[in-house]
């Protein structure tokens, strides 16, 4: 031992080799053995070095090979670990020699995580990266060296390989979130136009929240609000959807995702982005929105920005609700676009409106149809003297009629009568006469034709009425002979009850021997009867009760 350290320090590797073989063949103890392999090493005997482990040996070949490894003798140390089967150190070993696939086969013969990494990282580093990637697939399926590796290649600027060694790695039977999610962050900062499709197929395996900060910071609006979607996060979705329409927005997912959202709020907020950017589209949002939306608020909101003939579509498609503000906005958009005929549906329709406030503002319309529809909606109200004189200022003479025989006013029948007669529409009043006729008194009627000396125009009227009085009095007189008749029959089934009593008697027996010797009277038997007077003949004797 003293000898070999003696050699050692002075570097005398030869002479040792020599000494240590000399003494051998006296003594093969395992020291003398193990120092002569590590002189071999040190003198570059590979040959000699690889025929003596091979053969009978007692030296500790495993220490020797540390040895060599320290001293970056590692050819030898290649042919030490080989020899012991020491894989992991082998593959290391084989790094250093730069025998990438040497080292990769040592490695997986090894089995050793810490060992893939080293010879993956040493394959990074001399550019091996078909060998790294082999070995880079051993490593990434244990989630806590993820990490590790994707720095390493990172570090060193290599994206591109580590994206392909991520993606070959999906297929893996221990494929795990996140790979997944780190291959969606990496695409996200070098490679954004692949991250669409990796979400679409794997966004059910990734790490959601991670992916959405990395989507974030890279500004991919489309794909944060497709994760969005997929977390149940409809309110940020939407909100992103509209701070970023020109990359987010997309009409069909916006409709999709609006209805979901928690905040009731965001629909206004909607509204109003669609109004700003997709002002065309409008309608089919808010007739998504509907089920949801104050319409009220929603009128008031267009009211202001005076935008109401916009939504028009969806005042019409709501109005079933029977809202007071669509109501009275369709009203309004109706009165604007001069459609008599829509509002006059639309007032028969849907009542909740103000119907005066109405009826004032399209009483002074310049066109008759709304001037008539005022008078329409005065008569609604019950204001039927209103309603009259709107008509018979415009001329509707057939609505005058019409109104006053509806208000069951007798005086307003009368006046307006009157006022035919005035205007010398003789006609009208003849149609009057018809039209009111259950609220007429014929004979103010009578007397209004005489003093006018139009009786020719009354004349129909007053047969009509004379035929229906002559009609009721026939009927009257056919009603009074029916109950004097039927009073009569009544006197006289009267009568014939009086004069017929019930008596009950025995019937006559013949007798055919014995003298014949007047019977006395008995008393009947019948109930306390007795016979009346004049009917003096004797009862027989019976068997009662007419038998």
């Amino acid at each position: 031992m003293e000898v070999g350290h003696a050699a050692a320090q002075s570097g005398n590797w030869e002479d040792l080799v020599k000494f240590l073989l000399m003494a051998r063949k006296k003594a093969r103890e395992s020291y003398v053995e193990t120092e002569l392999i590590f002189a071999l090493a040190k003198t570059n005997r590979l040959a000699e070095l690889e025929e003596f482990i091979n053969g009978p040996n007692n030296a500790h070949i495993q220490q020797v090979g540390d040895r060599c490894y320290d001293e970056k003798m590692y050819e030898a140390a290649k042919l030490l670990y080989n020899n012991v089967s020491n894989f992991g150190r082998l593959a290391s070993t084989l790094v250093h020699l730069g025998e990438y696939q040497a080292a990769v086969d040592g490695a997986r013969k090894a089995n050793s995580t810490r060992t893939w990494k080293e010879v993956c990282f040493a394959c990074v580093d001399g550019k091996e990266f078909r060998l790294a990637q082999m070995c880079g697939l051993h490593i990434v399926v244990h989630a806590d060296e993820l990490e590790e590796l994707i720095n390493y290649y990172q570090d060193r600027g290599y994206f591109e390989e580590l994206i392909t060694m991520l993606e070959a790695a999906l297929g893996l039977e221990r494929a795990h979130m996140g790979m997944f999610t780190e291959l969606a962050i990496l695409y996200s900062k070098f490679k954004p136009q692949k991250m669409r499709e990796h979400l679409e197929l794997f966004w059910s395996r990734v790490n959601i929240p991670k992916v959405l900060r990395a989507a974030e910071q890279a500004h991919l609006w489309a794909e944060l609000v497709f994760l969005y979607d997929k977390y149940e996060e409809y309110d940020n979705a939407i909100i992103t959807m509209m701070n970023h329409p020109s990359d987010a927005w997309k009409e069909s997912q916006f409709k999709d995702i609006v209805t979901k959202v928690a905040n009731v709020e965001l629909y206004y907020k909607a509204v109003q982005f669609y109004l700003e950017f997709k002002p065309l589209l409008l309608n089919d949002l808010l007739i998504v929105l509907s089920p949801r939306l104050d319409h009220t608020r929603a009128v008031n909101f267009f009211f202001k920005v005076k935008q109401l003939s916009l939504v028009k579509p969806y005042l019409r498609s709501v109005q079933n609700h029977n809202n007071k503000s669509v109501n009275e906005a369709l009203n309004n958009l109706f009165i604007i676009e001069e459609d008599y005929q829509a509002l006059r549906t639309s007032i028969d329709a849907y009542d909740n409106f103000d119907n005066i406030s109405l009826a004032q503002s399209l009483e002074k319309h310049e066109l008759i149809e709304f001037r008539r529809i005022a008078a329409y909606l005065f008569k609604g109200n019950n204001r039927w003297k209103q309603s009259v004189e709107l008509c018979k200022k415009d001329k509707l003479y057939k609505d005058a009629m019409q109104y006053a025989s509806e208000s069951k006013d007798t005086e307003l029948a009368e006046e307006l009568l009157q006022w035919f007669l005035q205007e010398e529409k003789k006609e009208c009043f003849a149609a009057c006469l018809f039209t009111c006729y259950d609220l007429l008194r014929p004979d103010v009627v009578l007397e209004t034709a005489w003093r006018h000396n139009i009786m020719d125009f009354s004349m129909p009227y007053f047969i009509q009425v004379m035929r229906e009085y002559l009609s009721k009095v026939d009927a009257i007189k056919e009603k009074v002979d029916k109950l004097d008749a039927s009073e009569s029959l009544r006197k006289e089934e009267e009568q014939a009850t009086e004069a017929q009593p019930i008596v009950y008697g025995t019937p006559q027996l013949m007798l055919t021997a014995g003298p014949s010797v007047p019977v006395p009277p008995q008393q009947p038997y019948g109930y306390g009867y007795t016979a009346p007077a004049g009917y003096g003949q004797p009862a027989q004797p019976g068997f009662g009760y007419g038998m």
